[in-house]
C-alpha cells in the first residue's frame, strides 16, 4: 500500500452491502466518480473513519457510499463541470447529485415537465 494511499470501503447506498475495498490517494467529494472492478460510482456521501493514538486522533479509513453509474450519456459538461441531466431544462438542479425537483429519477429524455431555459 502506498503511504499516502487510505483504505477506503465502498459501500452500495441502496442496499447498503460492501462492494469492496480500495486504496485512494484522494479524498473524492460527494458527486465525484470512483472506478472499481470495472464499474463506476457515483460518490453520494464520505465518512471518516478515526483512532486514537498516541494522544492524537489518525484518520484510519474512509467510508463511501456510492451508487452505481449508468452512462455518461445522462452527464452533461457546463460551465467546467458535470451535472445530471439535461442542463438546458429549467428545472435541472446544475448538479453531480441531483438532477431536478420535479423528475429525480429521470430520465430527462421524454420528460413531460421539460421546459427550455431562458437564457435572457
Amino acid at each position: 500500500m502506498d503511504s499516502q494511499a487510505l483504505a477506503t470501503e465502498l459501500i452500495g447506498y441502496q442496499t447498503q452491502t460492501k462492494l469492496g475495498v480500495i486504496d485512494l490517494a484522494s479524498t473524492p467529494q460527494p458527486g465525484n466518480l470512483v472506478e472499481f472492478q470495472e464499474r463506476t460510482y457515483r460518490v453520494l456521501e464520505r465518512r471518516h473513519r478515526y483512532q486514537f493514538r498516541k494522544g492524537k486522533y489518525h484518520l484510519t479509513k474512509m467510508v463511501l457510499y456510492v451508487e452505481v453509474l449508468q452512462s455518461l450519456d445522462d452527464m452533461t459538461f457546463i460551465d467546467g463541470e458535470w451535472v445530471i441531466g439535461d442542463a438546458n431544462c429549467r428545472f435541472n438542479a446544475r448538479s453531480q447529485l441531483l438532477r431536478c425537483a420535479v423528475n429525480p429519477q429521470g430520465p430527462c429524455l421524454g420528460c413531460s415537465h421539460y421546459l427550455p431555459l431562458d437564457r435572457s
